[in-house]
């Protein structure tokens, strides 16, 4: 199983960890990415989103670089763990016709 979270506004940033943790619980073995875009980039900078990071290495994590340069944010203020992506919209794009389900939370 292969599934892309899709999140853009910050205050669904959480939703999305809660519904990663519902689907390893249930899927441990699913390919998961979260995708970040938007206004929601900013969330990748909080301690809570880092811990969950860090706490489920299995999990894919994008970020868009469109975003990052709209709101102020560089590569470097990023962990390590967070791949930059030129454009959220191709980045998903090709993510679904590589047959990744599509979950906006």
């Amino acid at each position: 199983m292969n599934v892309v979270f899709h999140v853009d506004e910050l205050a669904k940033l959480s939703e999305a960890r809660h519904n990663i943790k519902n689907l390893i619980t249930l899927e441990p073995t699913a390919k998961i990415v979260l995708l970040v875009n938007g206004e929601a980039i900013q969330g990748y900078l909080l301690p809570a989103q880092i811990k969950f990071i860090r706490d489920f290495p299995n999990v894919t994590y994008h970020a868009c670089h469109n975003a990052m340069k709209a709101h102020h944010i560089e590569v470097q203020d990023l962990i390590a763990e967070i791949e930059v992506v030129p454009a959220g919209v191709v980045d998903l794009i090709q993510l679904q016709q590589a047959g990744f389900a599509y979950v906006k939370p």
